[in-house]
């Protein structure tokens, strides 16, 4: 049997995108005070949004996952940081499973997880879950809901 393909963003799905800003030194951060995703080293400082760990290592049995992230274009640190991110939270369950595109749409898949519409998202052509909306609050409702679509 196939297994589906499950897409993940990062920001804001997986990652506690906040918490890095919390982090970061303040007076280093006013010169991004209106782009904080272009602060450099900013997303190795993220925490993992709560219960995503868990529930991406439940899904991997039943899904083909891969995350699917944009980077901010004038932050290079970011691409490489977001893989050493990955590599220290999730290890080999997401190794060699990293796309990032600013183009969500033009990937084929089933679903896709995202918080946002942004970068194609809600034009995916599989079916877009959108975390942290009414219906999709959490990583046990996103579970949940895809354990009625394996």
């Amino acid at each position: 049997m196939d297994k589906k393909i499950l897409y993940l963003d990062m920001d804001g799905v997986l990652v506690d995108f906040v918490s890095g800003i919390r982090k970061y030194d303040p007076e280093a951060l006013l010169p991004y005070k209106d782009h904080p995703d272009e602060a450099p080293g900013i997303f190795s400082l993220m925490d993992p949004i709560p219960g995503a760990k868990e529930a991406v290592e439940r899904l991997s049995e039943d899904f083909d996952i891969y995350i699917l992230s944009t980077a901010p274009w004038m932050n290079p640190s970011a691409w490489t940081d977001k893989v050493v991110w990955v590599k220290e939270h999730y290890g080999d369950i997401l190794k060699k499973r990293i796309i990032i595109s600013h183009r969500k749409d033009l990937l084929r898949g089933d679903f896709l997880v995202d918080d946002r519409p942004k970068h194609g998202a809600s034009e995916f052509q599989g079916e877009w879950i959108q975390f942290g909306s009414e219906k999709f609050p959490t990583w046990y409702t996103v579970e949940k809901y895809l354990a009625t679509k394996k």
